[in-house]
């Protein structure tokens, strides 16, 4: 396995798994899996709807907390100081652990920062080992790692081959936040699996394309989170540290760059309705805000 060191000096697997989209029926299965293959950093997050099943795995495999970087996200309906806090303490019940190494702000949306000054708060106390954002921009990463006590550590951020993230990169190792990518393989759009230039350079070192997706992701400094829902598949991501990819490849991928999201903007204003939506959506199909009062 490889490393990151966050500047607070955490460390932190350069590899690991993610439970988008997993079903609370397959999730349990899906993470023992992930870490008899030998995953040891897991990401999840309040509107995964999966933490219990998370903290379930990490509980029945037997292996000791301590080495697991377990990581979950803040959802926007929880944002606010107050609710921020009381929602990370039932995240952590949720996931059976006496506190968290990373925990992140999914979305830049509403009061994140009173949100964020709760994560600020818990990381003070010991109960989480590192703070950090997700899905901020350029220009508000620059404007929370400016004005907040404690700098974010990581932003995880829409990274993959078509999708670079060139600009935003920048701006992170200037304020010393690491990059994370969520999607490293873009979920296959645009016909990403299908690229000649990923698959002739697969061919040239006897790795499939999405080894040598995440071996791009590893060597620019990439923090990546595949997900699959099947074993082998989860094996074929983790074999990626028996190669290196030379410069001339770095750069024909470097070339691919489309600088524009294979997903959505968080700049258009009608995908920020959307996200509205969602969450008013969400507080009547599951109310989060009772379930946490509950765990009080």
């Amino acid at each position: 396995m490889e490393y990151v060191t966050l500047y607070n000096g955490v460390k932190m697997p350069q590899l690991g798994y993610g439970v988008y989209q997993v079903t609370e029926e397959e999730c349990e299965r899906c993470v023992l899996d992930a870490l008899e293959v030998g995953y040891r950093s897991l990401d999840t997050a309040q509107s995964y709807f999966n933490e219990e099943q998370v903290g379930n795995a990490v509980v029945k495999s037997g292996i000791a907390r301590e080495d697991i970087f377990l990581t979950t996200k803040v959802w926007i309906e929880h944002y606010g100081y107050e609710q921020a806090k009381k929602s990370v303490l039932a995240s952590m019940e949720k996931l059976q652990t006496p506190y968290l190494d990373l925990i992140l702000l999914h979305q830049p949306f509403a009061d994140y920062y009173g949100a964020y000054r709760a994560l600020e708060e818990l990381y003070e106390e010991g109960r989480v080992k590192a703070i950090g954002v997700s899905n901020f921009y350029p220009d508000r990463l620059v404007d929370i790692a400016s004005f907040a006590r404690i700098k974010p550590m990581v932003n995880q951020v829409e990274t993959h081959p078509f999708n670079q993230q060139k600009l935003a990169k920048e701006y992170m190792d200037k304020y010393q936040v690491q990059i994370e990518a969520w999607a490293p393989f873009g979920e296959g759009r645009g016909g990403l699996f299908e690229n000649p230039v990923l698959t002739s350079i697969g061919q040239k070192y006897g790795k499939t394309v999405a080894q040598v997706m995440l071996r791009w992701h590893l060597q620019r400094g990439v923090v990546v989170i595949p997900k699959s829902t099947h074993k082998e598949r989860m094996q074929e991501n983790f074999d990626v540290f028996d190669f290196v990819l030379g410069q001339e490849d770095m750069a024909a991928i470097a070339a691919l760059d489309r600088e524009e999201s294979s997903f959505f903007s968080h700049y258009d204003p009608a995908m920020v309705e959307w996200f509205v939506k969602m969450v008013e959506e969400r507080k009547k199909n599951h109310d989060s805000a009772r379930e946490i009062r509950q765990k009080k």
